[in-house]
């Protein structure tokens, strides 16, 4: 077994013993833990329906009913912060690892991208590439919204659920963020290399890399001592790489043994047939990517998802498409796309094209208004998957960044925020196919604008 098998083996292997130990501990150790939580959830639902009924808030029963809910607010709170407690020790070990990724991530972004764009040379050169990278994105983006709005028009989820919905009024804990124009340059444009690079500012970095490397590149000779300390500078990073993806496995494992003895497995039982729906949709949206991939790359597509194994199982396992973002860059360079390419067009692909967002933020926005019963038009559909289009692309970094897009978006067309509440349990496992499927579309996206630029070449192994 090569030894980038044997990675994938055992990271597959902790992924299964992780859902196993986090099955025991949620039947045993979590138990009580998980019944005092889900006691005072119902407990807290019924008092707010009691309290959307009283018309007069000035009686003494609506301030003995708000006595109630903080102290059952409260209760939860304690419970949760003891099983958070007990759980350290499996938390830990992916806490670990994703710090250790995103200690690497900057400095390999502006290393990387330093020298591809300095390679590259002229400007022009640069916005050629630059503006294939952003059709392929604007494209796949689009295929992803309009597919997840087909699907959950076709499944129709929210209806053949019947789930009991939320008050309209209840506070989910995730505040929408409306992202103006101005937001949204200040965004992209930095103010300190320092800053983007403190708090991992991805676009920020790319923004500052590519007038650092164009600059490189215009100063002729003198820039050669440049383009090699930065290139000694990326390998060295790549060799830090190799050694903290050895750790991947244990992160994997804790991870899910976390979120299985958390979530139990009868989450995925009143959920089934969402989750289902969702992933089936998810899995035609790779089917598209590839075939897509297939019509420009030709075989080669198959060889390049063979690659992607590794990176996909690190991104749906820790559920974060940056802890796999180092193993992708290495597995396209020795697919054969030209380091130059992969160094530009992989940093732009995790603030522009994660498809798996786009496919779950209209999956989800409809599937809360088939829910409430809120019938919205093809053309107010539309009008949403073009909200979402834009608004998607400014809020990079954001925690739980999807859920924060939908909260924002949902408002616009009258549905109650509160039914955030119906996916908030689930995301994270959601969040995992999400993240696996930016893997993939990041990865064939680099792979076809290095055909593109006829910067293909033969795999390296």
């Amino acid at each position: 077994m090569s030894k980038n098998n044997r990675l994938t083996f055992f990271i597959f292997l902790a992924l299964i013993l992780g859902i196993a130990l986090g099955y025991y501990l949620n039947v045993n150790s979590f138990k009580d833990y998980n019944g005092d939580i889900t006691k005072a959830e119902v407990r807290i639902k019924g008092i707010e329906v009691k309290l959307n009924n009283l018309k007069d808030t000035t009686v003494v029963q609506y301030a003995e009913l708000n006595v109630q809910k903080v102290a059952a607010q409260k209760a939860r709170v304690e419970a949760e912060k003891v099983r958070e407690k007990k759980l350290e020790p499996l938390t830990l070990l992916s806490d670990i690892f994703l710090r250790l990724i995103k200690m690497i991530v900057a400095p390999l972004v502006f290393s990387t991208l330093v020298v591809g764009v300095a390679k590259v040379g002229d400007i022009k050169a640069v916005g050629r590439i630059g503006g294939k990278t952003m059709l392929w994105f604007m494209s796949a983006s689009l295929l992803s919204l309009v597919l997840g709005m087909i699907m959950v028009n076709i499944f129709k989820p929210g209806e053949a659920m019947q789930l009991p919905l939320p008050p309209s009024n209840a506070d989910t804990g995730i505040h929408k963020v409306a992202v103006s124009l101005k937001d949204f340059i200040s965004h992209i444009v930095p103010k300190s290399m320092t800053e983007a690079m403190a708090t991992n500012e991805i676009l920020q970095i790319v923004v500052f890399s590519l007038f650092f490397g164009v600059a490189t590149a215009a100063i002729g000779e003198k820039g050669q001592v440049i383009i090699k300390f930065f290139d000694a500078v990326a390998h060295v990073i790549l060799k830090v790489t190799g050694y903290v993806m050895n750790f991947a496995p244990f992160a994997v494992f804790g991870a899910m043994a976390a979120i299985v003895a958390k979530q139990g497995l009868t989450v995925l039982s009143t959920y089934a047939l969402f989750i289902g729906e969702f992933y089936s949709s998810m899995l035609l949206l790779w089917i598209l990517l590839i075939f897509i991939g297939f019509t420009i790359l030709k075989s080669r597509v198959f060889n390049l998802m063979n690659r992607m194994k590794e990176p996909v199982l690190v991104a749906f396992s820790t559920a974060s498409s940056e802890a796999a973002y180092p193993k992708t860059m290495l597995q396209l360079e020795r697919f054969g796309c030209k380091e130059k390419i992969v160094s530009f067009v992989l940093p732009l692909g995790y603030s522009f094209n994660l498809d798996g967002s786009m496919l779950y933020m209209t999956f989800a926005s409809l599937f809360i208004a088939q829910s409430y019963g809120i019938h919205l038009s093809f053309e107010q559909q539309v009008s949403m998957l073009l909200i979402l289009m834009l608004t998607s692309k400014g809020i990079a970094g954001v925690p739980r960044a999807s859920l924060v897009v939908i909260a924002g978006t949902i408002a616009s067309f009258n549905i109650p925020e509160a039914g955030l509440a119906l996916l908030i349990g689930i995301d994270p496992l959601l969040d995992m196919g999400r993240s696996a499927t930016n893997v993939i579309g990041n990865s064939i996206a680099t792979a076809v604008v290095s055909k593109w630029e006829g910067e293909l070449s033969e795999p390296l192994d």
